[in-house]
């Protein structure tokens, strides 16, 4: 993200909205599906649609629905949204109005009532350290996770309450890594010895500049630099964790700050964005950390509870996109500028991959009062401005891969507050993202003239 007051000239190389994302080979052909409605081969009728569209339509079709509605995901490779149900007692109206409507028609076992109090169930049987679930409307089932801690008694209680939902309710998968908070470092955010990411800038209901970033980095520090050691320039005004959500809302200290609605991925190029846009499963999801800079993966569960050491956790989103320490709080976010989540935690790292956990930007907005959008940025590129989601330039034409490598250039953290000045050492001091080869915010890959809370990521 690009944060604070900035000169009035465009770094960022988007396209209506949509800027050339430096990763390497992560290209999405066709990213932009048509909505003609027409079938997909020769029995389907499902309509072919990108994300957005498919969690509008699975919005409206849950009303719809009402108890027969049991889930929904959207089929990346055929642009589709897939639709559960439960057993509708012969009532066809039921499929046929879901198959009017653009869907593809699933019936399932579970309902969404019985997986809401299997959910129940494991947050009163086996809330351990260690442990995470979320509905995974692909299996119909709730995906348990362990990491690798949750042994022994711990992992004989847990085992025995997934056994104890019944067969075919609930899958267990364990995890090398262990469960903990990304706190170490879009652009690093440095207080009370923490290093954090910047989610995205926001409006305060007061109408004053601000941020969102990750809970647990709000209740480490009251006071937030963009430089280590640096004199603070924002303060936080409200901050959740644990409990219901993972979010923290700041405020820049300075009134005048310029804080447009971008995430800057490195390499001199940015994402406008343009929108709050809610997670939907099977969605292919973009992460931007000044540890590990750019990474992409799939959103898997929605709703999820995590139990970290810390506490509980409740109403993230799970995805396979990787994260390490100071990744806490950076963007999660879609190909055409929507804004999805808030890095929270996980396990693994970028090397070996494992799971992330995200705070939902919607459930943080509505909660601290926030819009999103440029706070003052005084340069016409408000979100929603000339560059439209669904112009003329609809996502896809410039693809996420397309253009030069973010990072290419000097990444070798020898300009910024990269990971070599990390005190806490966990941050990785090369100034590549593993596995990635761009630049992880730590060096002049990151500089293009862009203004920020740090210039990097």
């Amino acid at each position: 993200m690009s944060h604070k007051r900035i000169p009035k000239r465009k770094a960022a190389i988007a396209v209506g909205g949509v800027a050339a994302l430096g990763a390497a080979a992560l290209l999405l052909p066709q990213a932009n599906a048509s909505q003609d409605g027409g079938a997909r081969g020769g029995a389907s009728t499902a309509r072919t649609l990108k994300a957005d569209d498919a969690d509008d339509l699975a919005a409206r079709l849950s009303k719809l629905l009402g108890d027969a509605f049991a889930g929904s995901y959207y089929d990346s490779a055929n642009r589709q949204l897939v639709v559960n149900v439960t057993d509708v007692s012969g009532d066809n109206n039921v499929i046929v109005q879901a198959k009017k409507a653009g869907a593809e028609v699933r019936q399932v076992d579970n309902s969404t009532a019985e997986l809401q109090a299997a959910a129940r169930t494991l947050r009163t049987k086996a809330t351990i350290p260690g442990t995470a679930w979320a509905v995974d409307p692909r299996t119909n089932k709730i995906l348990v996770t362990a990491d690798s801690t949750v042994t022994g008694t711990r992992w004989d209680r847990l085992e025995s309450t997934v056994d104890g939902l019944g067969s075919g309710m609930a899958t267990i998968k364990k995890s090398a890594g262990t469960f903990k908070t990304f706190v170490s470092g879009g652009d690093a955010i440095f207080g009370g010895g923490a290093r954090c990411s910047l989610g995205f800038n926001v409006t305060a209901g007061d109408g004053s500049p601000a941020f969102l970033t990750a809970g647990h980095c709000g209740v480490a520090a009251e006071q937030w630099s963009d430089a280590q050691n640096g004199a603070p320039i924002a303060t936080v005004d409200q901050a959740t964790f644990p409990g219901n959500g993972d979010f923290a809302l700041v405020k820049y200290d300075d009134p005048n700050t310029q804080a447009p609605s971008d995430v800057n991925v490195g390499g001199g190029q940015s994402v406008q964005i343009l929108r709050a846009a809610e997670a939907t499963v099977g969605q292919q999801v973009f992460r931007m950390g000044s540890t590990t800079g750019l990474h992409d993966g799939q959103v898997l569960g929605l709703d999820a509870t995590v139990n970290y050491p810390e506490g509980t956790v409740t109403g993230l989103i799970q995805t396979d996109v990787c994260a390490e320490p100071g990744d806490s709080g950076g963007s999660l976010f879609t190909q055409d500028g929507g804004a999805v989540g808030l890095t929270s935690g996980g396990s693994g790292d970028c090397t070996s991959g494992g799971e992330t956990f995200f705070q939902p930007v919607t459930t943080a907005l509505t909660a601290t009062g926030a819009t999103l959008g440029d706070a003052g940025a005084g340069d016409g590129q408000q979100a929603g401005g000339d560059q439209q989601a669904g112009g003329d330039q609809q996502a896809g034409g410039d693809q996420i891969g397309g253009g030069q490598e973010a990072g290419a250039g000097a990444g070798d953290g020898s300009d910024g507050p990269g990971a070599a000045d990390d005190p806490s050492g966990a941050d990785a001091s090369n100034g590549q993202a593993p596995g990635t080869g761009h630049a992880s915010g730590t060096g002049n890959a990151g500089r293009s003239g862009r203004s920020g809370l740090t210039d990097t990521h």
